[in-house]
Parts: structure tokens; C-alpha cells; sequence
């Protein structure tokens, strides 16, 4: 049976950073990172229709934080708060009520998931939520690590698999961390798994009468199939 993808107030959007410095041009970009942005505004579209909970998360390190390579960490400095960029992606649409979560912000301390540290438990709890959908970057690093701490706290979890890109520091990495997730309790999802309610706008002056007596019909129609590249994920098979 299908699973209903229907965004309700008891929902959240988790958007893991989608920050300069891990798309083109930055300092450790996420291979095709960039193309996460016009898929994930399509997701906040979704979202705001409902007044659900948007939440963005980003690395805000400090200069000397040791996940850089000068403290023995494996990655070149990125993201250092208060810099160009550790700004989130100027094409992401952000709304003004997006709750933004920072994270790594301890100079001693790694934090890949966005509930590491942070106060993202408490958020959604005072919200109310109950599922939340996670996309952004990078697949196999801060996008699981989010990910599997939503399914050790309890939230239904759905990986947004069109609105994701990974590292693939080695090769299947990307893969792995995918299966580890499904293996873990989420489900995966794409913008045509996700309905949307239009109303069909009057035929002609010929059918004003009918349309006096009838309130406009509400149709249930899948999202079109994007002009825009997906990347190379492909929907994993799980038992049902």
C-alpha cells in the first residue's frame, strides 16, 4: 500500500546545511550540492501551506574547531560562524519563521547531527511533532548522522531522497549511508510521492450556472516530473 506523504501540522522539515561552503565554490563542497536548493524550495512551498515546522541547520564552527585538518580533524576549515560561508545558499528560500539550528559550535567537539549539542529535540517536542521529512547535505556525513538521532528519539522519519547529495569520501559511501538509514526505521520519499490540492479554475461562461451550484472540485494531483536534474539516487527496495 502506498504511503500517504500528506503534509500535516504534526510534520516538520528539517533542511541540514545547506550552507556556501558545501556547495560550488566553497571550501568543501558536496559534489552537484547546489542542486539540492530548487527541489528543497519546492519542499518549503509544501510546508508553509500547512504552517508545519521549518527548520534549517548549519555548522557554525569556531576558527580552531578540530574537525579541521590544523587540529588533527580530516576536513579544511569550513563554515566558521560569522563568515560568508557558513551562510545558508542565497537561492534558498528560507521563510522568516524557519527555526535555525547551529551545531559543532564546541571547538572540541564534532557534531554531524543536527540534534547533537542543540536544543532541535525540544523545538519539535514543544511543537508538537511527530514526523519529521530531512534533506540537504551531505548524505552520508550530517544529513544520517540527523537522521538516525530523529529515529533514536522517536520521530517517524522520511529522508527526502531528490533533495539530498553526499561526500563519497569512498566509494558507496553514499549508498551505505542510505541503507543504514532505511535499515534504521526512515522511509524515503520524493516531491511525486507528495500531493497537492489545486482547484480547477471555471471551464467558460457557459458553465457559470454549474459552477453556482457546485463548489469548485478539489483534485489530488502528483507534483510533474522536474526539468532539472535528480542525481544518481535510486529508490532502495525494503520489505513491506
Amino acid at each position: 500500500m502506498k504511503k500517504d506523504f500528506s503534509v500535516k501540522s504534526t510534520d516538520a522539515l528539517i533542511i541540514v546545511d545547506v550552507q556556501n561552503d558545501f556547495c560550488s565554490g566553497g571550501a568543501l563542497p558536496v559534489p552537484d550540492g547546489d542542486q539540492v536548493v530548487p527541489v528543497l524550495n519546492d519542499y518549503i512551498k509544501i510546508f508553509k501551506k500547512t504552517n508545519a515546522p521549518l527548520v534549517a541547520t548549519r555548522d557554525w564552527h569556531p576558527p580552531n574547531h578540530i574537525s579541521f585538518k590544523a587540529q588533527g580533524g580530516p576536513w579544511p576549515p569550513h563554515c566558521i560562524q560569522d563568515t560568508e560561508g557558513a551562510k545558508f545558499h542565497s537561492d534558498l528560500k528560507l521563510p522568516d519563521a524557519a527555526i535555525i539550528i547551529s551545531k559543532a559550535t564546541d571547538p572540541l567537539k564534532e557534531a554531524y547531527s543536527g540534534f547533537d549539542g542543540t536544543k532541535l529535540a525540544d523545538v519539535l517536542n514543544k511543537a508538537g511533532v511527530t514526523r519529521v521529512f530531512v534533506g540537504g547535505l551531505a548524505t552520508d556525513y550530517c544529513v544520517k548522522n540527523t537522521v538516525l538521532d530523529a529515529r533514536k528519539l522517536g520521530f517517524a522519519t522520511v529522508l527526502l531522497l531528490d533533495a539530498v547529495r553526499g561526500i563519497n569520501v569512498k566509494p558507496g559511501d553514499v549508498e551505505a549511508a542510505i541503507a543504514e538509514m532505511l535499515r534504521n526505521g526512515a522511509e524515503q520519499a520524493t516531491l511525486d510521492d507528495f500531493p497537492e490540492t489545486i482547484e480547477l479554475p471555471p471551464a467558460g461562461d457557459s458553465d457559470t450556472e454549474v459552477l453556482a451550484k457546485k463548489p469548485l472540485i478539489k483534485v489530488a494531483t502528483k507534483k510533474k516530473a522536474r526539468m532539472r536534474p535528480r542525481g544518481k539516487y535510486k529508490r532502495v527496495r525494503t520489505e513491506q
